[in-house]
């Protein structure tokens, strides 16, 4: 929590030249945007293209979120020592350079590497972007708009995503999906170290290599083991794997404790109210990320749709995620945050119950007015969220804390598909019904997955594709039912919890603003 807060001294307000610096700060969200969901509707081609396994598929996907998110608490740390602004121009020229390597990869490794490459420059754009509002806009009411202006930037870029990167995939090849963020990351280069100011801590320690590789390899193991075990069942080496990730996020914790400039400050984390949102934008984004994922593939795989008409499809979900963005500010400013996430929350669960009613001969409308919902139910828990998040933190930890709210997000997106995939997977080759007399080929290819299914039936005669096909999306739409139905009733459980833990929290503004203001001040070396 912020000093000001705690001595009931009003914070200074932000003026012009913080407010155009905040429209150059959205630059980096919407690169962050249209990679999120240009890369979802660009898998089903370059997974043709390259010839990619579903593993393949899943690493694709999985590896940039899962590097960013081993890496955003010692980019935090680094933006803290070095600069924050210097960090971010660092890390948007390296994501420049990774985004045109992917562009012209010529195999699934190669991707892999850059998608790897991409993950790591990603890791240093938003905890300098977070921290630099936090500096921006010490005014709580104000920082809370502020950042429900960079969320609504999240969906502007959805928007242009889908529809410029789904025109682009109609018309060249694959890898010019990748290329669509490189212009905006040119203007911040040039723009940025005009308009942004530069805040580093003056006190902060050197970083920690140990702690630095520990944090890393508390993630990979486990997330690697976890999918195989989903997938190919009970084997010693996966296993192994899920223990040792446990083992060193373990060891990393231990050695935070003992170290005088710990790589992450777990002081932080006795903060209430920090530990509450870092929660609800953990559970939330895992939960709402796997189903993003599923919705996506639905439209192409399920339905047929191309990638423009697929990003089409997906707008209403934007506009609602951007309305939910820059409405929870005002409703936070009235209303106790845990009572607006909570509603939001349960307006997600409405949505993903639609969904679960969504059939594999019927029309995508249901689809999209569930996946609405959700999106529209999601934007306080970001926007409430990541508030709670910065503005328990004072300006020396803001990096740190930044990092720890993108970890939270980004772990839970990454986790939400590999684990909910994983057990889709799962329910999609139980309960595959192939017709006998097929190929063996089409056979292979729809116990694979549906992509794959799709992809065999081009060389099939007519009827004896369609026995295919019909058979991989009656498997294909049990496969999301049963995904969708499980993400529901676990954010329904979030719901309650994150509701109960943030109840005591008032709505932004007030000088006062918890009951448990000397405990978190407490937590942050403040009193």
């Amino acid at each position: 929590m912020s000093a000001t807060a705690i001595s009931g001294a009003p914070a200074p307000r932000a003026g012009g030249r913080q407010w155009i610096g905040l429209a150059v700060l959205a630059l980096p969200t919407l690169l962050v945007s249209i990679d999120v969901y240009v890369m979802l509707l660009a898998l089903p081609q370059l997974s043709s293209a390259l010839g990619a396994s579903g593993v393949q598929q899943l690493w694709i996907t999985d590896v940039y979120p899962f590097v960013l998110a081993s890496l955003l608490i010692t980019m935090g740390r680094l933006g803290d020592r070095i600069g924050r602004r210097r960090l971010l121009l660092i890390g948007a020229a390296a994501f420049g350079v990774a985004s045109v390597g992917a562009a012209y990869a010529t195999g699934p490794g190669m991707l892999v590497a850059a998608r790897a490459v991409m993950g790591v420059a990603g890791a240093t754009l938003a905890p300098s972007t977070l921290s630099l509002i936090s500096v921006m806009f010490r005014d709580p009411r104000q920082r809370g708009t502020a950042i429900g202006i960079w969320g609504a930037c999240f969906s502007v870029g959805a928007v242009v995503g889908p529809l410029v990167g789904g025109a682009m995939l109609a018309r060249f090849w694959w890898g010019s999906a990748f290329l669509l963020g490189v212009p905006a990351l040119a203007v911040l280069l040039v723009v940025g170290p005009v308009l942004l100011p530069e805040y580093r801590d003056p006190g902060a320690g050197r970083l920690d290599p140990v702690s630095v590789l520990q944090s890393i390899a508390a993630v990979f193991p486990a997330v690697w083991g976890m999918k195989e075990l989903a997938t190919d069942g009970w084997r010693i080496l996966p296993a192994v794997a899920v223990l040792a990730g446990v083992g060193f996020g373990v060891a990393f914790t231990r050695r935070q404790r003992r170290l005088d400039s710990p790589l992450l400050d777990l002081a932080l984390f006795s903060s209430r109210r920090f530990r509450a949102a870092l929660l609800s934008m953990f559970l939330g984004t895992m939960l709402t990320g796997a189903v993003m994922y599923f919705v996506t593939q639905s439209l192409q795989l399920l339905y047929g749709h191309s990638p423009l008409s697929a990003g089409l499809w997906m707008l209403p979900a934007i506009v609602t995620n951007t309305v939910g963005f820059v409405v929870a500010p005002w409703l936070g400013q009235r209303f106790r945050p845990a009572y607006v996430i909570g509603c939001g929350l349960l307006v997600c669960v409405l949505g993903m119950a639609l969904i679960t009613q969504v059939r594999a001969g019927s029309g995508p409308g249901l689809l999209i007015t569930g996946f609405a919902l959700v999106f529209l139910g999601s934007g306080p828990m970001v926007t409430l969220g990541m508030g709670l998040v910065i503005g328990s933190a004072p300006q020396e930890k803001a990096g740190s804390a930044a990092a720890l709210n993108e970890t939270s997000g980004q772990l839970g997106f990454a986790l939400g598909i590999a684990a909910l995939g994983s057990l889709g997977t799962a329910v999609y080759r139980g309960v595959l019904d192939l017709p006998a007399g097929l190929p063996a080929l089409g056979v292979s290819a729809a116990e694979e997955s549906l992509a794959s299914a799709v992809e065999a039936a081009h060389g099939l005669e007519p009827r004896t594709a369609e026995a295919l096909l019909g058979a991989a999306r009656a498997a294909f739409a049990t496969e999301v039912h049963g995904v969708v139905a499980v993400a529901g009733v676990l954010l329904l459980a979030a719901a309650a919890l994150v509701t109960a833990l943030l109840r005591h929290v008032p709505p932004t503004g007030r000088r006062r603003e918890t009951e448990d203001t000397d405990a978190d001040a407490d937590a942050v070396g403040l009193s």
